[in-house]
Order: C-alpha cells, then structure tokens, then sequence
C-alpha cells in the first residue's frame, strides 16, 4: 500500500519515512523538486506529500496535476517551525517562574549558550 504513496522534502525531515516504504525525494533545488513532482506520474504514485515550502514555486505543477486522477498532491508542515518558538516559549516562562532555564535545556544546542 505505502509503495503507492511519496513525499517530496528536506532530508532530515523525510528519510525515516522510507522505513515504511515510502518513497523519498530531497530535491535539492525548486527545479529538482519540479522535475520529481512530474515524474511521479510515470512512477504509478497515488499519493504525493509536498513540504510546505514547495507548495507556491510548483503552485503551476500542482494545478496541472490536480486536473488528472493520479498523483494527489497534498502539502505538509514542518513541525520544526512549531518546536523551535514552543522551546523558547518554555524557557522564558521557566525563567520567569524559577529563575533558571535549566529544566527546559536541550542537549547540544543550548550547552554552547
């Protein structure tokens, strides 16, 4: 069932979705990311997920291949660009309320602080 399926995005993002079978495209470039989307026609793929980033270059891509059965083209979001401003969040409301940031410190990132 998965083989059906694809996601077009940021290799740290994407990769780990390959252990379930699905296929993987980290485009480089818009241009690469175009040349994958219109390919995945040809590859039987029903479903295509499209990172966020991606949706408005390949907007013309997307509304051509809307006009066809297959593939389905469905954008996603990066939950990174949701963890990063929580993590902050947190930090300030753990300083305001004890004083120190240690309770919310994440390894590697904020030992250099």
């Amino acid at each position: 069932m998965f083989e059906r399926m694809a996601v077009i995005g940021d290799s740290d993002l994407v990769f780990p979705l390959r252990a379930l079978g699905i296929k993987v495209f980290t485009p480089k470039t818009v241009e690469e990311a175009r040349k994958t989307l219109l390919s995945l026609e040809g590859e039987g793929i029903a479903l295509c997920f499209l990172h966020e980033k991606l949706l408005a270059p390949l907007k013309e891509e997307r509304e051509a291949l809307g006009k066809k059965l297959f593939p389905v083209v469905v954008g996603f979001s990066d939950y990174r660009q949701i963890a990063d401003p929580m993590g902050e969040m947190m930090r300030d409301m753990a300083i305001k309320a004890t004083g120190s940031d240690s309770l919310v410190k994440r390894r590697g990132k904020d030992e250099a602080r």
